[in-house]
């Protein structure tokens, strides 16, 4: 789907465009240009009509880290991380930013609810963007405001966690697992944060930049720096709710240990006496007994079943 965002006067003028529409496309009042999930062809045809080079999904993907933004004196091509929830999990996903002149070309492979969110900012307040650099420091600023709402979830969704006991949860693993989850989704933020980090240093260097903007891309790296604080101190949480953990752990099993030891101690001396002896003794009322070799089988049988079944309740085995 491909939707061009014109300016007419102090309004934006949204309009949903064919590829063979595209060459009627008046990119005089072209401010932005939003393609979502486009096929090779569209690409090919906005390049055309635009005079422009998009990269592929592919291409988007695979780009080396430090090659993730590019300027020349055409225009800024940006590659950047947006998070994407999917399945009660988050990932990264690459958005690219191509700021030419007066416009925008954005290419997203994904419906995520800020560009729709943006787009009704756009039509409310439009002479807060006259241009496309105005419309990347939009988004980008909306972006940075979501990722601190989502990590600031996490870190109430920590300090819960950290208040529970190991022992109120039904399987003592659970704990562990929850721990992993946050540390992934964690690490998710973390890598989105510092790839934010990057592009907007970035931009503060650039020529293209006017600096009224630079002082609002300034101000977003003040944020994102914040940020990146909070998620290394989730970090610094999870480490400690986690040694904390595996330390209780610890002192459970010397429990268990302290307890088997004791009963070892009890049980060992009878039973060194019993195997001296072998219990052989001439009057012996259950020699007579009819029941008594059932009875004794039935014994044995207990007497291994009701240590079993005391540590399973007690959840020591």
């Amino acid at each position: 789907m491909i939707k061009a965002y014109l300016r007419a006067e102090d309004t934006f003028r949204p309009v949903a465009v064919e590829s063979d529409e595209l060459t009627e496309l008046d990119t005089d009042t072209l401010v932005w240009l939003d393609l979502m999930s486009p096929t090779t062809e569209e690409l090919a045809t906005v390049e055309r009509c635009l005079k422009l080079e998009l990269p592929t999904r592919q291409e988007s993907e695979e780009i080396e880290f430090s090659s993730r933004y590019w300027e020349d004196e055409t225009g800024i091509d940006i590659n950047t991380y947006f998070l994407v929830k999917q399945d009660d999990k988050y990932h990264n996903e690459t958005v690219s930013f191509i700021l030419k002149r007066h416009f925008i070309v954005t290419i997203r492979f994904s419906d995520h609810r800020i560009f729709t969110e943006f787009s009704r900012r756009l039509r409310l307040n439009p002479r807060a963007f006259r241009d496309g650099a105005d419309i990347l420091n939009g988004i980008l600023a909306m972006r940075v405001d979501m990722d601190a709402d989502i990590l600031e979830a996490l870190s109430k969704s920590i300090a819960s966690i950290g208040r529970k006991e190991p022992q109120s949860f039904d399987n003592p693993t659970t704990f562990l697992e929850y721990i992993t989850d946050y540390e992934d989704i964690n690490i998710t933020i973390r890598e989105n944060l510092t790839d934010k980090h990057r592009v907007l240093s970035s931009l503060l260097k650039s020529t293209m930049i006017s600096e009224p903007l630079k002082k609002e891309f300034s101000m977003m790296m003040k944020d994102v720096n914040s940020l990146i604080i909070s998620a290394n101190f989730n970090f610094e949480r999870l480490d400690y709710l986690q040694n904390l953990f595996l330390n209780h752990m610890s002192v459970e099993q010397n429990k268990v240990i302290k307890i088997f030891t004791v009963m070892s101690v009890i049980f060992l001396p009878p039973t060194m006496i019993a195997s001296i002896y072998g219990m052989n003794y001439k009057h012996m009322p259950e020699l007579e007994w009819v029941f008594g070799y059932p009875f004794a089988l039935s014994l044995i049988v207990l007497s291994a079943v009701l240590p079993l079944y005391i540590f399973k309740k007690k959840g020591w085995l």
